[in-house]
């Protein structure tokens, strides 16, 4: 009795910023930057058209510290993780009183309470309600997220699990670090919102096995540093050395380990959804994985489906969807 997946959802801010409106403001912003000229370009060849926002493009002219920021990460994710669970009850024909454990993962801000209790005390959701809130995954979070609230759903028959991620990347951004790693996340993220719902019980493609993998000594490949008026961004320059020399024989180990290295296939073109989310949403961090899964509508493909993601520590996550009918 595998756990499956009954409903997906997205949900993004209200504010959409054009990649072009962004490149003009870090232009501005970043002009004593020595190689501003050379970094520049990079806000066109990530392929982003645009963003969604939880702030409105003018506030990132001003200076905001931990306090305003956490303030905005908490109101903005609370309410987007409201959207996203009424939509994903409406597809799965639930009410809040039939959820009975929450799955919930951000890297992008800090909530104590966290934001599952937030969310509990908002919507009404059961006072027995199981929580694991979940911090620090990065990227990676969407894909070892959903392995998590599987895990939970398939030692507890029957039960439903509701899986949750939002990321407000865009409140990371800090106007006075002149860093490349500062100018590369400005080009590069994006606010969203996403979940999902498990159970053994009901219609939708199961969620087969799952893996993970840590380089050793790569703490220092990405992450966040803490600095007095927020989060920093951290990332390596051998960041793509390291994923072209190692992730497909990594991928390949964890295909031929579960008995899967003849049952999938990557055609060309096979990465479209993944560009256009990119294009029309930017990187959205952990939200980013189940955007692209709902845009390929995994609920309704009849095949295996492989869901990869990078995240801090430095670690590659791997999860197949089976909708193949063969479990």
């Amino acid at each position: 009795m595998l756990p499956r997946l009954l409903a997906l959802q997205s949900a993004v801010p209200p504010h959409v910023i054009a990649q072009a409106d962004a490149a003009r403001y870090a232009g501005n912003l970043f002009a004593q930057v020595r190689d501003i000229a050379r970094l520049l370009p990079v806000f066109e060849n990530t392929g982003i058209r645009q963003r969604h926002s939880c702030v409105p493009i003018e506030w990132y002219l001003a200076d905001h510290g931990w306090q305003d920021r956490t303030q905005l990460y908490i109101d903005n994710a609370v309410a987007l993780l409201e959207t996203v669970t009424e939509r994903l009850l409406a597809e799965a024909a639930l009410e809040p009183e039939d959820l009975d454990a929450i799955v919930t993962v951000s890297t992008t801000g800090i909530a104590t309470p966290s934001l599952d209790a937030l969310l509990m005390e908002r919507m009404g959701l059961r006072r027995d309600i199981k929580r694991l809130p979940v911090f620090g995954l990065g990227c990676a979070g969407g894909v070892t997220g959903l392995a998590r609230a599987a895990e939970l759903a398939e030692v507890r028959p029957g039960c439903k699990v509701l899986f949750l991620v939002v990321e407000l990347c865009a409140l990371t951004f800090r106007k006075n670090d002149l860093s490349k790693s500062n100018i590369i996340a400005t080009a590069l993220f994006g606010d969203g919102a996403a979940g999902a719902i498990l159970s053994t019980e009901g219609e939708g493609p199961a969620i087969g096995p799952a893996g993970e993998h840590t380089w050793p000594g790569s703490l220092d490949v990405m992450g966040w540093d803490m600095a007095e008026d927020g989060l920093k961004a951290r990332f390596a320059a051998s960041i793509p050395d390291l994923v072209a020399r190692d992730f497909r024989p990594l991928l390949n180990e964890f295909l031929a380990r579960d008995a899967l290295e003849t049952a999938l296939e990557l055609p060309h073109g096979g990465l479209e959804d993944s560009r256009a989310i990119l294009r029309d949403y930017g990187n959205m961090s952990a939200a980013t994985v189940l955007f692209v899964a709902e845009r390929m509508k995994v609920r309704e493909r009849r095949k295996r489906t492989l869901m990869t993601a990078l995240g801090p520590g430095f670690s590659a996550a791997f999860l197949i969807l089976d909708g193949s009918g063969a479990v």
